[in-house]
């Protein structure tokens, strides 16, 4: 009898607990569910919000990812921070000291080849062993792969190009002409070497910095966009759609 009593005592302490277990996994289900919805919400509210040139994909993948992006975002300081100030050495080497390329390229196979040759010649009268000069081969697949990507980037720029001469794109040909009347202005001004340590050191400051004020940024440019728009139809309604166009005839496929 008391063993009966005590099995009646404990049946519903186990109900309440089950009841307990039932409730925590609906609460979790329900927790689970309604924060899946947020985040739908959130994601159709981050589609929604203006980038930059249309950008869907984060900063990090628009550089392409990987070591170079890494590089270019500053994820590691010390190796940015050597990258840029190897590329300043340099420019400081050939732009401000005007040493040559060719001049010192010369000397610093002159030094080396003579030290080189220095010590394997010596290392018979001294009974060492004598320098091992490693042998660099180019493998044919990694040059390949090199021509072929140029080969893909230059039929897409050529491509480009026959779009815009063929008069498609009003806008893309206007982008086109101001974008190379900015390069003549600042190939005007400094040169081939400037321009590309200008461009190295653009690369390491403006996406580092769009990335943290990247709302900031992409709010100001909205309004910019929506003001470039307005200026631009107004421009269309009263000079652009008065220009009068050839017909342009697409080639048919067989």
């Amino acid at each position: 009898m008391a063993e009966h009593e005590g099995e009646r005592e404990r049946e519903p302490v186990v109900e309440s607990m089950v009841d307990k277990i039932t409730e925590k996994i609906h609460d979790h289900h329900s927790s689970s569910s309604s924060s899946d919805s947020d985040d739908d919400k959130l994601d159709a509210v981050k589609s929604k919000i203006f980038r930059l040139f249309g950008r869907e994909k984060p900063v990090h993948k628009v550089l392409g990812g990987g070591k170079p992006a890494d590089v270019f975002l500053w994820r590691n300081k010390k190796i940015s921070a050597g990258v840029l100030g190897g590329a300043t050495a340099v420019w400081v080497f050939f732009e401000l000291l005007e040493y040559h390329l060719i001049t010192l390229v010369c000397y610093l196979s002159i030094f080396s080849l003579a030290v080189l040759f220095l010590w394997s010649n010596a290392s018979n009268f001294l009974n060492k062993s004598p320098p091992k000069i490693p042998e660099v081969l180019l493998p044919e697949k990694c040059v390949r792969e090199v021509a072929s990507g140029l080969r893909i980037e230059i039929n897409r720029g050529v491509a480009v190009l026959h779009d815009i001469a063929s008069g498609r794109d009003l806008k893309k040909f206007l982008a086109v002409i101001a974008g190379l009347l900015v390069l003549s202005l600042v190939g005007s001004c400094c040169n081939f070497l400037t321009l590309l340590y200008i461009s190295f050191v653009l690369l390491h400051t403006v996406p580092v910095l769009y990335e943290k004020y990247e709302d900031q940024v992409d709010g100001c440019s909205e309004k910019s966009w929506i003001q470039i728009k307005k200026q631009y139809a107004l421009l269309d309604e009263k000079y652009l759609s008065k220009i009068p166009r050839g017909p342009f005839k697409e080639k048919k496929k067989d």
